[in-house]
């Protein structure tokens, strides 16, 4: 196999602007994309790196560790070897470079049987893979908040998730009763808080939200402390999702034995790829746990990794939105509408990848 180590940034049309209570405001999609040249088929996946208010990592860092971790492939392998028997350089790597390899190896191996990624994973095959998302309202003002929210629902999006915790409670109830006053029931709210509060303020506010019948709140407090997340459990009046706190399997594994009512999102970029993913959901799946499949802000290809897991595993939530109104994204081939995300039934991801416009790193054989 041949190799190649791509980058990009990818932007929003619309004036979409992403803010959140960890990430602050975010101009854009810094991607890497790994391409796979087979005799018999060309694989890529994608990896988003300006994540370090997630995962701590600087951007520079994880490219050069991908090009480090690449470089040290053994390409004279098959994609089936190498995922079922990973070297020693991809066990060690971090999660999002993980991801980037693990994501392109699936889009590989599926394309060299002939299936879509979906059925490879366990869904039964179709002419299309569409799963239903909801959208998320970052912040904004209460005009520009709105008017986002109604162009989504008139599209036929009714599951939206408000991004909260970064300033004052009142703003976070007034944009939450503003979409109840607007819509009644007819759509689906949940909340993200992105770890903003301390476990006694987390009470309070969760107390403060109940009244608006969310479908759960994301990540209330913020992760690491067990205890502090049994108690909230407990505590809590609304459903907690927990997101930054499922970094990898071991967490996933506490989630699922605890059986405290807790939820999981389960990110490729957080547990190292779809391989970890599948494991996960089908964990919690056997525990009753519900689960989201979902994602960072992220282009095409990372989207449909994620959708066709979904499509896969069932979950009871999905947060497959990522790539909806970027417009500069070098894969292409997804469609939004009707609430839901589509890929065509093609074998492996789907999509199209238009690598000159993207900027070549380095190139591997």
């Amino acid at each position: 196999m041949r190799a190649s180590l791509h980058r990009a940034l990818l932007t929003y049309g619309g004036g979409l602007v992403l803010h959140t209570a960890s990430s602050g405001r975010i101009e854009g999609l810094d991607t890497l994309f790994l391409r796979l040249e087979a005799p018999d088929a060309v694989a890529v996946g994608e990896v988003r790196i300006n994540i370090a208010y997630l995962n701590g990592l600087a951007a520079e860092t994880v490219l050069a560790e991908a090009v480090d971790v690449i470089a040290r492939l053994d390409l004279a392998r098959n994609g089936t070897s190498l995922l079922a028997e990973p070297p020693a350089a991809f066990v060690e790597a971090s999660a999002p470079v993980r991801t980037l390899i693990d994501c392109t190896l699936h889009d590989l191996v599926a394309k060299q049987a002939g299936v879509p990624l979906a059925v490879h994973l366990g869904a039964p095959p179709a002419d299309m893979f569409a799963h239903a998302t909801n959208q998320t309202l970052f912040v904004s003002s209460d005009s520009a908040f709105l008017a986002r929210a109604e162009a989504y629902v008139a599209r036929g999006f009714t599951d939206l998730k408000i991004r909260i915790g970064a300033g004052d409670i009142e703003d976070d109830l007034r944009r939450v009763a503003l979409l109840r006053e607007r819509f009644g029931t007819g759509v689906k709210l949940a909340a993200d808080a992105n770890g903003a509060w301390d476990l006694p303020t987390a009470i309070v506010h969760l107390e403060q939200l109940a009244r608006f019948d969310l479908a759960y709140v994301e990540q209330p407090i913020a992760p690491g402390d067990w205890a502090a997340l049994d108690l909230l459990a407990k505590a809590s009046p609304v459903p907690v999702m927990l997101d930054e706190s499922v970094k990898g399997l071991d967490d996933v594994r506490r989630i699922a034995e605890v059986g405290n009512g807790l939820m999981a999102h389960l990110k490729l970029v957080k547990l190292g790829g779809l391989t970890p993913a599948l494991q996960a959901a089908r964990q919690l799946a056997g525990a009753d746990v519900p689960f989201m499949i979902g994602q960072m802000n992220e282009g095409g290809l990372a989207t449909a990794a994620a959708l066709h897991l979904a499509c896969a595993t069932q979950p009871r939530f999905a947060e497959l939105y990522g790539a909806d109104g970027l417009v500069d994204d070098p894969a292409t081939g997804l469609t939004y509408g009707d609430g839901r995300v589509i890929a065509p039934g093609l074998p492996g991801l789907g999509l199209r990848f238009d690598a000159s416009t993207t900027h070549l790193i380095r190139e591997f054989s």
